[in-house]
């Protein structure tokens, strides 16, 4: 596998495989257009602030390793940005579109990446995400993407990306979504009436004793 890129450069090139489906009349893209799809609040995990310097910087060095491209566009005046990411790795698009998803939104089930990469790619099922998965998993070249450890009371295992390097064991813990609000109040509530419940049971057998 390719050296490893930084978090900046990941994200560039994630933002840059998103947009080329979602946004095609708009891509290739300029360095003001990936500096606010970097810096996106919504769909991105962690949300970042780069500076067009920083994206700048990390696009140079992108092209030296051609996993960008630059050209003029239609317009022939603004210096845009393409991605070269499936030659350079060597991967089909399906699997591309699964690591761009990784890339901009962390750790994920299969369920949960077939239904955030509807827009770049629409999977039959669960069943040919994991398929893919498991092909990046196991590339002669270097592995590109990790199962990580089921979490307790979890359904379905998370996968994370590799282009960055092994996350660190603080990376991961973080990975796994906080319970809503609302969850952590139901279940508050649940525990509550449970204990009213105990209560009113061992009254009641305290009396049941006395008599």
């Amino acid at each position: 596998m390719p050296q490893l890129l930084s978090a900046t450069e990941a994200r560039i090139l994630g933002v840059l495989i998103e947009k080329a489906k979602t946004t095609p009349d708009a891509y290739p893209l300029t360095v003001n257009s990936l500096t606010a799809g970097c810096n996106q609040k919504t769909s991105r995990e962690p949300v970042m602030s780069l500076s067009e310097s920083e994206i700048q910087s990390a696009l140079e060095e992108l092209r030296s390793r051609t996993l960008v491209m630059e050209s003029y566009g239609a317009s022939g005046r603004v210096l845009r940005y393409a991605h070269n990411f499936a030659k350079v790795y060597g991967v089909p698009a399906a699997s591309v579109d699964l690591l761009a998803i990784l890339i901009l939104r962390g750790s994920q089930t299969a369920s949960e990446l077939r239904a955030n990469s509807e827009r770049l790619h629409r999977f039959a099922d669960a069943s040919s995400v994991e398929a893919f998965l498991e092909e990046l998993a196991a590339k002669d070249s270097g592995a590109m993407v990790l199962k990580l450890p089921r979490q307790p009371g979890a359904r379905e295992q998370r996968w994370t990306h590799l282009l960055c390097g092994m996350p660190t064991v603080e990376s991961i813990s973080t990975s796994f979504s906080t319970p809503p609000s609302a969850l952590v109040s139901d279940l508050e509530a649940r525990v509550e009436r449970l204990e009213l419940e105990v209560a009113e049971l061992r009254t009641s057998l305290a009396r049941q004793a006395a008599e």
